[in-house]
């Protein structure tokens, strides 16, 4: 279905962001994602790093337009004393530029800043969050050192809907895996044993992030992100999810109470 349209908004920052964009491109080319992305606006402008340069040269090569407009470089002295104000005011230049694309659907993508309140109203956008609906918030750092002090049974990845309630949105779709099994105890053991010796805020400084348990939540949520990435846009194509102001419905236009779970095929998808 091809008129299912999307903006693609991202800050460019790192690898990741230009992989994001790319494994989305060809999800669309093979027909995976019946859409096309109206526009690719950019956080940053033609100069401020390479990654941004990169996605925003990618873009045009591929015919899609591009915005950029700089946050970085917008209202510093507004910015140190009231971001709250600071983010309204950003986001009405966005919004200024992105408006002639009549695109509703937004699709933050290794974006770096907090929507404002206003154009939460004014457009639907979504957003990858490392944690279950309902689990913990904050960065995927903050996320596994909350699984780890509540001894979590599973974890995953949702894809909401922003809205000024940071990592509150109402979740579209998720997958979920375990982190407790026999695959799992020799690294509890030793996270366990390691918390006897130091207390969880010592094992968090040393050895912080080099925790093998650590390690590998991150590695197994973070090889599963991608492709729930590629199938919620292939399910809101697809129309088995419609996202309109602000509320989730089904094909037939119902209010959808529970997000999809697409931990089958996102599994399915790394053995491919």
């Amino acid at each position: 279905m091809k008129n299912f349209q999307f903006g693609w908004w991202t800050t460019g920052r790192d690898q990741a962001a230009v992989n994001l964009f790319n494994t989305v491109w060809q999800a669309m080319e093979q027909g995976t994602i019946s859409g096309r992305m109206s526009y690719l606006f950019c956080s940053r402008v033609e100069g401020e790093g390479s990654y941004s340069d990169e996605i925003m040269s990618l873009a045009a090569r591929r015919k899609i337009p591009v915005e950029s407009f700089s946050a970085l470089h917008f209202e510093l002295e507004l910015r140190k004393k009231d971001r709250q104000k600071w983010r309204t005011l950003y986001h009405r230049q966005v919004y200024q530029r992105i408006e002639k694309y009549r695109c509703t659907m937004a699709v933050l993508a290794g974006y770096m800043w907090v929507l404002s309140a206003e154009i939460c109203r004014k457009i639907d956008a979504v957003n990858l969050h490392p944690a279950l609906p309902g689990g913990p918030t904050g960065t995927w750092q903050e996320v596994i050192w909350q699984l780890l002090e509540k001894r979590a049974d599973r974890t995953g990845a949702m894809m909401h809907l922003v809205t000024p309630e940071l990592d509150r949105g109402p979740a579209i779709t998720f997958f979920s895996f375990p982190i407790q099994g026999e695959k799992w105890q020799p690294l509890w053991q030793e996270f366990d044993s390691l918390v006897k010796e130091k207390g969880l805020e010592g094992v968090k400084k040393d050895p912080g992030e080099k925790l093998a348990l650590f390690k590998e939540i991150r590695h197994q949520g973070e090889i599963r992100e991608l492709p729930l990435i590629v199938q919620t846009l292939r399910a809101l194509s697809e129309r088995k999810i419609i996202v309109e102001d602000g509320r989730l419905l089904d094909s037939r236009r119902r209010l959808i109470s529970r997000p999809l779970d697409l931990s089958e095929q996102v599994d399915a998808s790394l053995e491919e």
